[in-house]
């Protein structure tokens, strides 16, 4: 008996593998291989099922043969079902199956079970979608729609006798009735998931044409191909609209071609006793309604109307003209007055109007799909929404503390931040709060927005990136709303880190009155600023950081404790900030040698000696000019040669080649720059000369002479005077040796008159003007600080200090005249001049060097054996 149950089951998923190909890709289950040669018997050659070789089959195979009918027939059963619901039956061949089945005496109840448990299985499957249309086929002659229905099933539903089990009618019944609601609770369940799986579908498909450049989304695996969703553009709705309102238009401007005047009236229809009856519609137009006579003279044509200025005038006429013709009261002309109204000018009346609010709720939709929908980010309705950028330290920023350089104190100041946020325990145990803030200010290109870049990168806490910009909009109370949405963001997350890049875009000092008239928007965004980051909402572990270049025009509000409990400057670097820095940027850079060794470092402080003065972008720049000079002449490795020419660029500009200068003004630049050089070289508190040339380079420089100053920061009243000499050196060795002098000084002479007005007006260095300083608040104050009196008092004192070093650099270049002679022809001849060409020509200089990075990396007696010197570098070509 169990050999019996295994064969018909073996049997049951054999044909199930053959006959159902669409099933199988469901269920890998049937994929086994049982007696294909035996199976193949049963089929005929259209590939349809042939049920009487399958019961001849059962008959021959004694492993088949069975004794209990009723296993059989549920084989059969079985059988039908798996082919029924194969979706390449249509619904003649489920009846001409089911009638096949019905002559091998089927037993409706064995088959309705059978149906329930195959419905309860594709129904737990949500890819069967085909099978669940065929289930709606095969339901249709069990019980569930009128006039299908078999017989052999009306009989089991209706009958009530007793059933050849032996089974009572009350047993029967109740059988019948369970089948029957387990029926109706399938078919409620099929046909619910079928409609879940077409809303799904649609879900799918509205999606998927959002996406993609498709015009329709059509179901592959639907029988009936049905479409899901179309793409239909907003313009091409509105061209639609266009047209059929345009037809419609057309179609009753019709009207139009029978317009007559009230004199064609009177002439061509009342005289001649056309005229049935007029109507006055809208008070400004007649509609002439014609008798029989007058449509048969007029072909049938039975429209004609004219317009008019006033009823008044109308009646009056109308009468009058009556009245002529001799017509009586009782047979005058009736007169109608209608309202009517015309939608389709209705509607081009309002066309325009239309067209602007779709144009404009259009350009609003798109705005929107591109930055989140409507009311996202992207959307009129997110526009005070914060657009800070969430930074994440593992993919998003790859910059790190130790990749910032030449500013150690700065950077202590902000890890320290990092440290309150990731462990403020260490610190709230004692007593102390965690900041709230800190600004850092400095000048351009010092690494302000580098620090916040790796305190993103180390911070392992959420960290808010935003521009003092982005606060500032066209419409009224976006920057408060950007801001209170930003530190809400803030607190969600909190810990948290924000940072304001140029906050002086809206953190600007209020003034005490709106000189406009209208609101301040830049006024109401600080505002709200300060409320945020200390009023009565407290923003705990919400540390918020800042950057700027002009901390003097800020609100004094704002940089208070509580808000901006820190003030972090970060100034340009000294000689070894500028090696620390060097050291990183030359990581990237392909050198000839280690990266490792002394002398890498060496490296790094000549050209820190180099480029004094430089920010951090500077080096930067300088360090990539050096490569692209390097890569531009095809050598391997980058050299100090290439620093070299590079450091030139950027101080003097790019050399002009094409810029040729004739003889005479060759002359004359070698005379002024050789001034500048001598004047230098002999004053004791002058800087150290590093080159001087007479090339011409960008921003209009015909020449110019490098000079090393020191990293210092208070300036004697010699050193102030001997810088002015210098500067004046160009101008006077004009005067001695040429007839005439040049325009060549005008930017020496601006120098000048800078330091010695800042000596006066600032420094107190003049004796008669006294300890004061005169200090404008800004360069846009059109008032003096000082009296008449007092401003030609300053002028008097500026004159009387540049007439003293002018004085003085004569008297030095006439008493070096030889000097100045000699390289001046010097750099005629060779066009550049480095130290060691000056030392030839002069012999050293008077004095000791007081700059400490010239005596520790660039001079010539401690670097001769260390190959390449620094004082001995090519012509510079860039």
């Amino acid at each position: 008996m169990l050999r019996s149950k295994s064969l018909i089951l073996n049997f049951q998923r054999s044909i199930l593998q053959i006959s159902n190909k669409q099933y199988q890709r469901f269920n890998p289950i049937f994929k086994r291989q049982f007696h294909q040669s035996f199976l193949i018997k049963l089929y005929n050659k259209d590939g349809s099922f042939n049920y009487t070789k399958f019961n001849k089959a059962i008959e021959e195979d004694d492993n088949l043969k069975v004794n209990d009918d009723q296993k059989l027939d549920s084989l059969k059963n079985k059988v039908f079902l798996e082919i029924t619901l194969n979706p390449e039956f249509d619904k003649d061949e489920i009846e001409l199956q089911l009638k096949e089945l019905i002559n091998n005496k089927i037993q409706p109840s064995i088959f309705l079970n059978k149906l329930i448990n195959s419905i309860d299985e594709i129904n737990d499957n949500t890819k069967f979608h085909e099978q669940r249309i065929k289930i709606q086929e095969v339901l249709k002659f069990v019980k569930f729609e009128e006039g299908n229905q078999h017989s052999i099933f009306q009989e089991f539903f209706n009958n009530k006798q007793q059933s050849p089990n032996g089974k009572d009618e009350e047993t029967l019944q109740r059988e019948k009735q369970e089948i029957l609601n387990k029926l109706n609770e399938r078919n409620d369940t099929n046909r619910e998931s079928f409609q879940k799986h077409q809303d799904e579908r649609i879900k799918h498909a509205e999606e998927e044409l959002k996406t993609s450049g498709k015009r329709f989304i059509k179901d592959n695996t639907d029988p009936k191909n049905k479409v899901y969703a179309i793409r239909i553009e907003p313009l091409e709705i509105l061209l639609f609209f266009l047209a059929v309102s345009y037809i419609f238009y057309v179609a009753s401007s019709s009207e139009s071609s029978h317009e007559i005047t009230f004199q064609e009236f009177r002439n061509n229809f009342l005289d001649k006793g056309y005229v049935s009856k007029l109507i006055v519609v809208n008070k400004n137009l007649v509609r002439i309604v014609l008798n029989d006579n007058g449509i048969q003279q007029l072909n049938g044509d039975n429209y004609y109307y004219f317009t008019i200025g006033s009823i008044e005038n109308f009646e009056k006429n109308l009468a009058k003209v009556q009245d002529e013709n001799g017509i009586q009261e009782d047979f005058k002309i009736p007169i109608n007055y209608v309202q009517e109204g015309n939608i389709i000018r209705t509607i081009f009346q309002f066309l325009p109007t239309l067209l602007m609010i779709a144009g404009l709720f259009w350009i609003t939709k798109k705005s929107a799909q591109g930055s989140g929908g409507l009311g996202g980010p992207g959307g009129i309705f997110g526009v005070g929404k914060s657009k800070a950028k969430k930074f994440n330290q593992e993919t998003d920023v790859k910059v790190k503390f130790q990749d910032v350089a030449g500013m150690s104190e700065a950077k202590e100041e902000v890890m320290e931040f990092v440290e309150f946020l990731k462990n403020p325990k260490k610190y709230e145990k004692l007593g102390g709060q965690i900041p709230r803030g800190a600004i850092l200010s400095g000048p351009p290109g010092t690494g302000k927005t580098l620090l916040a870049k790796a305190t993103a990168g180390e911070a392992g806490v959420p960290f808010y990136s935003v521009s003092g910009s982005e606060f500032v909009e066209m419409f009224v109370g976006v920057g408060a709303s950007r801001v209170r949405d930003l530190f809400k963001t803030a607190r969600e997350n909190a810990p948290a880190i924000v940072f304001v890049d140029e906050i002086d875009a809206i953190g600007k000092a209020r003034t005490k009155g709106n000189v406009s008239g209208a609101n301040d928007e830049r006024e109401t965004t600080l505002n709200q600023l300060l409320v945020e980051m200390d009023g009565f909402q407290n923003s705990d572990h919400v540390v918020v950081l800042a950057g700027t270049n002009r901390p003097d025009v800020l609100d004094q509000a704002l940089m208070r404790p509580g808000r901006f409990d820190r003030h972090i400057s970060i100034d340009k670097p000294e000689l070894e900030g500028r090696k620390e820095i060097y050291q990183v940027h030359l990581q990237k850079i392909k050198l000839s040698i280690s990266k490792e060794t002394e002398e890498f470092k060496r490296l790094a402080g000549k050209l820190a000696a180099l480029t004094p003065g430089f920010s951090g972008a500077d080096i930067a720049n300088v360090c990539n000019e050096a490569a692209l000079i390097a890569a531009r002449h095809s050598d391997e490795f980058v050299e100090l040669k290439h620093f070299e020419q590079a450091i030139e660029r950027v101080i003097a500009g790019l050399e002009k080649k094409s810029k040729l200068l004739s003889p005479a003004e060759k002359k004359i630049v070698a005379y002024h720059e050789a001034g500048h050089a001598v004047c230098g070289w002999y004053l004791e508190f002058a800087d150290p000369l590093l080159k001087v040339s007479i090339i011409p380079r960008g921003q209009g420089a015909l020449g110019y002479a490098q000079y090393l100053p020191p990293d210092i920061y208070l300036l004697s009243v010699d050193q102030l005077y001997d810088r002015m000499t210098m500067a004046l050196g160009g101008r006077i060795s004009e005067e001695l040796n040429f007839d005439s002098v040049t325009s060549g000084a005008s930017d020496d002479f601006k120098k000048v008159n800078n330091i010695a007005m800042n000596m006066v007006t600032k420094l107190g260095m003049s004796e008669k003007i006294g300890f004061v300083s005169f200090e404008k608040k800004n360069d846009s104050d059109l008032t003096k600080p000082y009296s008449e009196e007092t401003g030609t008092l300053i002028d008097d004192e500026v004159s009387k200090i540049i007439d003293e070093c002018a004085k003085r650099c004569k008297d030095l270049l006439i008493s070096k005249s030889d000097a100045v002679e000699k390289v001046a022809q010097r750099l005629l001849e060779k066009e550049v001049l480095t130290r060691n060409d000056m030392i030839e020509l002069l012999g050293p200089r008077p004095f000791k060097e007081k700059n400490e990075a010239f005596e520790k990396y660039l001079d010539p007696k401690k670097d001769q054996n260390k190959g390449e010197s620094l004082d001995q570098p090519n012509a510079p070509v860039v």
